[in-house]
């Protein structure tokens, strides 16, 4: 089971949050249960703790008619399925300010997406729920100036934050990640993730919707992990090549758990 009850306390084991990139049963009926039954069956003999993310709206995407998801309302009986049934932690990302008190009612971790990562008063508000909260590192902020939006969100009392890079802007099109901000990020005290697949991601790249080079995410995932990366955030589906958003960027599930054991590994041999 996931849990970070001591946020303070960085000798935690690498944890995992994970899961497609949005909700497609509209059009793939009950796939999202079943993903998330997959992943709990990856996770659970590696002893890795985990979380299932899966967005309910992608509200940022490069088209206007790009595939979004089937909203909050609609998704919220699939999120309270999947807690009945499969027993994992959820995390989704918010977007609107009137989402949060219904997300925060089913959700055990809120995302705030990086394009919002510097919005003063949704922080505040997202952070007041008293849920985790993990704050996706906007791709235009320096490392150094994370604390910044860490007294933003902690401000209310909430110390239960997660801290995830995904790249920084380098050029048109295209991210890097500084391996250096880990060591940075980690100084503010609170679990530094890496975002392995939205990293590798090519921003608008595609011609109307982002592309991604995915032979990419496990050498990120791997380096970040040395560099003091506690957790990792993967986006992943049984076919990426279907996948209704952000195919390019995501794992195929079959490759998951040979990665994942790697991580562990390094993990281990960084704490060691």
């Amino acid at each position: 089971m996931f849990s970070l009850q001591s946020f303070h306390n960085l000798d935690l084991p690498l944890f995992v949050l994970a899961g497609p990139d949005v909700i497609e049963d509209e059009v793939r009926p009950g796939q999202t249960l079943a993903f998330a039954r997959r992943l709990k069956s990856i996770c659970e003999p590696l002893g890795l703790p985990f979380a299932f993310k899966v967005s309910y709206d992608k509200a940022n995407r490069t088209s206007l008619d790009a595939f979004r998801g089937p909203g909050l309302a609609a998704a919220l009986d699939i999120f309270r399925e999947i807690k009945q049934e499969v027993g994992v932690p959820l995390l989704s990302d918010v977007h609107r300010f009137e989402e949060i008190e219904p997300a925060a009612e089913v959700l055990d971790i809120l995302q705030i997406p990086a394009f919002l990562s510097r919005q003063t008063d949704f922080l505040v508000e997202v952070a007041r729920t008293g849920k985790i909260v993990n704050w996706k590192k906007g791709q235009f902020i320096a490392p150094r100036d994370v604390e910044h939006a860490i007294a933003k969100m902690t401000a209310g009392g909430n110390e239960r934050i997660i801290i995830t890079e995904r790249g920084y802007s380098f050029g048109y099109n295209n991210l890097m990640v500084d391996m250096r901000g880990f060591s940075i990020m980690k100084q503010f005290g609170y679990p530094v993730v890496i975002d392995a697949t939205h990293s590798i991601q090519l921003p608008s790249g595609g011609g109307g919707q982002s592309a991604g080079e995915r032979e990419f995410v496990a050498p990120i995932a791997l380096a970040a992990v040395a560099a003091g990366a506690g957790g990792v955030f993967m986006e992943t589906h049984e076919d990426p090549e279907i996948a209704l958003c952000d195919g390019p960027n995501m794992i195929p599930m079959h490759q998951l758990s040979a990665l994942l054991e790697r991580l562990k590994k390094v993990h281990q041999a960084v704490r060691d």
